[in-house]
């Protein structure tokens, strides 16, 4: 049986599958008392499916039938140090193995004085979503959330908020018509940033939702004199639409660049001349891996 029919049961959160590794990593960004906790389910289940694998240093779960092998380990070092010299561009803050940050825009709260009381579900399609509205109040983590993605949900829990649901399809559209069966005849609160391209308001408002909104957060670009230029043959990732505007603002682009779009629907977003490499899964974790890929 293939792995991912054997850990997709588990949900994970925390817990990301690379194929080419045969490796689950953890996302060493949150708490550790959660990480352990999915890090106790996914040993038990799969020592109960007898699967062989073993748990490295950094706590991530390799799954191997091969003995040690001392090629094998200078193959993988060279990997590493290969991996580390290529010119791998987030634009953003977040952390992730390999790759450079460059952070496009600051992030703006929108002081907000919200009735909590009034929801039975709070909708969030992204991270600054959550932290937006921690900052305001704590009474948000009362009521139950629905977060689009994982990254989104690792927050929630970290945050000790009330997670009801984690969307597995991670675009807007097609995330209001995931949660859409367990928000029927619910009023929900979707807490977002100014500017969005997904129609899940309408979509929830017309299917027997009462679908509130309101605005957390706003993107600020950062400012400079003149456009900047990054080494040839970088490879740069896109996670939203923003990150597209706000880049073509502060940087030129060269042909020798590869676009990766975190999903289809920001891929949507690029100019003409360029087609995007688009990542298996919607995380940055799958958009620097594939990244790696390309040579």
């Amino acid at each position: 049986m293939k792995i991912e029919n054997i850990i997709n049961p588990l949900e994970l959160i925390y817990y990301e599958y690379d194929k080419k590794t045969n490796r689950l990593f953890y996302d060493t960004n949150y708490s550790n008392r959660f990480i352990e906790l999915e890090f106790f389910k996914i040993t038990y289940h799969l020592s109960k499916q007898n699967v062989k694998f073993k748990v490295l240093k950094d706590k991530s779960i390799e799954f191997t039938k091969e003995s040690f092998s001392l090629k094998k380990k200078a193959q993988t070092l060279l990997k590493y140090i290969e991996n580390k010299k290529q010119n791998i561009y987030l634009l953003n803050n977040e952390k992730v193995k390999f790759a450079k940050n460059i952070p496009l825009f600051e992030i703006k709260y929108i002081k907000q004085h919200i009735d909590f009381s009034k929801y039975d579900a709070l909708i969030f399609s992204s991270k600054n979503g959550v932290l937006a509205v921690d900052s305001m109040s704590k009474e948000w983590r009362k009521i139950p959330s629905f977060a689009i993605s994982e990254q989104t949900a690792k927050l929630i829990k970290d945050f000790n908020g009330k997670l009801a649901f984690c969307g597995k399809k991670r675009h807007g559209d097609e995330y209001a018509y995931e949660i859409l069966p367990e928000l029927k005849g619910k009023r929900a609160l979707y807490l977002r940033a100014r500017d969005i391209v997904s129609d899940l308001i309408n979509i929830l408002n017309s299917n027997d939702v009462e679908c509130d909104d309101v605005i957390v957060y706003e993107n600020h670009a950062k400012e400079q004199k003149e456009k900047k230029t990054l080494p040839k043959k970088s490879k740069i990732i896109f996670s939203s639409p923003s990150t597209i505007k706000y880049f073509f603002k502060l940087y030129t682009w060269d042909d020798s660049y590869t676009a990766i779009s975190i999903g289809n629907t920001t891929a949507k977003y690029f100019p003409e001349y360029i087609t995007p490499i688009i990542a298996d899964k919607t995380s940055l974790q799958s958009c620097v891996d594939k990244a790696l890929e390309i040579k």
